[in-house]
């Protein structure tokens, strides 16, 4: 492929996948007034786009903490099965508009009860309003198949409650598990049994880790956890001096472990300092596999489409280069690989003849 030059059109159309994105932190502006008003939960405003600005400067702290803070509001409106299916059908729907064929969406059902719902209520209804939602997209020419991760809360003792529901959902659209929230102080190895049971009953799942922790967090997270992808991973480079890469960082790069890398989400929370400097460049350079995703649209106010374009823009990216994330990102999805493979072959590669 001769380097093409790539305007917003080209990005716009090109077939993207998203393996790091959490449903509640992807809600439409509109929505959230709309459902607050039905619960009766005050926002900061009720103005859609005075809302989407509140939440990017309110993230754009650069501490993990306070980034996790502004969920507040999300998580108001997505305690009832009206909420739940409605933020679950539109993230389907937004995933469409913005290029995606496939995306993996991460949620805890723990932080959806508050309103009555039981765990197992909560992960049906996720899965019901995102099956109208693919049901709507493929009707209108534009498919998206999407595979759900349960997550378990690292701060929090249900964990293992999390990875029962992943298992006991696995053939109802659940595609793996993952442990968020705040990671420095609470280890990955504190939920230890939860991953072995994971192990056992063969449910993939990736862990965030070298985000808001070191080194120590990304061993953990694979030596002890067994993960098989790592969420964020940006401090990998701690173990990379002057192109010549350790122990650690070449275990993840020998054995193809994927990194789902966020760049807007990553300078908001201080785990990395420009989007022209942001690691996933340099390890995309040193052949990782590095996948480029949103993590949460409406906290980080990005898409797909504009995470590409940062990059193409400061970062000197080219179509091939979007098009390797892509297919890195697809090769490591959780679904079978007989649907990864046509993904590549009959979606990605196509989509990527610009």
């Amino acid at each position: 492929m001769t380097a093409t030059r790539v305007d917003a059109d080209v990005i716009r159309r090109l077939p993207k996948a998203v393996l790091h994105d959490h449903l509640d932190g992807g809600l439409r502006p509109a929505t959230v007034i709309e459902l607050a008003a039905e619960v009766g939960h005050t926002l900061p405003t009720t103005d859609p786009d005075e809302l989407a600005a509140w939440y990017f400067e309110a993230a754009n702290s650069g501490d993990l903490v306070r980034y996790i803070a502004t969920f507040e509001h999300t998580l108001a409106v997505m305690q009832t099965r009206e909420g739940l299916l409605r933020t679950a059908e539109e993230y389907v729907l937004d995933l469409a508009a913005d290029g995606v064929v496939y995306g993996e969406v991460r949620y805890a059902p723990e932080l959806n009860t508050q309103g009555g719902l039981a765990l197992a209520e909560v992960v049906e209804t996720v899965q019901e309003g995102l099956a109208a939602g693919m049901a709507k997209v493929a009707a209108a020419g534009t498919p998206v198949r999407v595979g759900t991760l349960l997550c378990g809360m690292r701060m929090f003792d249900r964990v293992r409650e999390a990875a029962d529901l992943a298992v006991a959902f696995r053939d109802a659209g659940v595609v793996g598990f993952d442990i968020a929230g705040a990671e420095a102080g609470f280890p990955a190895a504190d939920h230890l049994a939860a991953f072995e049971h994971l192990r056992r009953e063969s449910v993939p799942f990736t862990i965030h880790a070298g985000e808001a922790d070191g080194l120590s967090s990304i061993h953990q997270a694979l030596q002890i956890c067994g993960a098989q992808r790592i969420g964020h991973g940006v401090r990998i480079t701690d173990d990379i001096v002057d192109g010549k890469l350790g122990r650690l960082a070449g275990w993840v790069r020998d054995r193809r472990i994927a990194l789902e890398m966020c760049p807007t989400s990553n300078l908001q929370t201080g785990a990395a300092t420009s989007i022209a400097e942001h690691p996933i460049t340099a390890l995309k350079d040193l052949g990782f596999r590095v996948t480029l995703n949103t993590d949460n649209r409406l906290v980080s106010g990005t898409t797909m489409t504009r995470e590409m374009s940062l990059l193409v823009e400061q970062a000197g990216w080219t179509v091939e280069d979007l098009r390797t994330v892509t297919v890195n990102a697809l090769k490591s999805a959780f679904i079978p690989f007989d649907e990864r493979k046509a993904l590549i072959e009959d979606v990605v590669l196509p989509g990527y003849a610009v």
